[in-house]
């Protein structure tokens, strides 16, 4: 699990090294992202695989703007840490995620894409 104080480090850095505005918009939104892959029952996981998880992370992260800056980058690069976690990670051209990234921003990839292209490029990296 992806703990909060790493989130806004990630974000810090990234900020740092490719500019913009640091701070946190909402705490709330940041929490509630972070929170989102693991609900579920005490039966049930709504995202059962660390890919479904990764993908409700990236796309809460995204979606919920909980940084002033820089939460498309934060929130790839938090998925991909996440991924990581469980000796995975993502293939594919600078080009692609960037496309990636503004699908998701834009509100044209929802949940089922943003999963499908993660599960396209997976792969594991043990």
């Amino acid at each position: 699990m992806i703990e909060k104080a790493e989130v806004i480090e990630i974000h810090d850095r990234l900020i740092e090294k490719y500019g913009g505005a640091k701070g946190i918009r909402d705490e709330r939104y940041l929490e509630s992202a972070l929170a989102r892959p693991f609900m579920g029952g005490s039966d049930f996981d709504y995202y059962p695989t660390p890919v479904h998880k990764a993908a409700a992370l990236l796309e809460s992260l995204v979606h919920n703007h909980p940084f002033v800056d820089g939460n498309k980058r934060t929130g790839y690069i938090v998925m991909r840490a996440f991924l990581n976690e469980f000796g995975l990670d993502i293939e594919g051209s600078t080009d692609e995620k960037f496309d990636f990234l503004h699908e998701i921003a834009s509100g044209r990839f929802d949940f089922d894409q943003i999963f499908e292209w993660i599960t396209q490029r997976v792969f594991s990296s043990k």
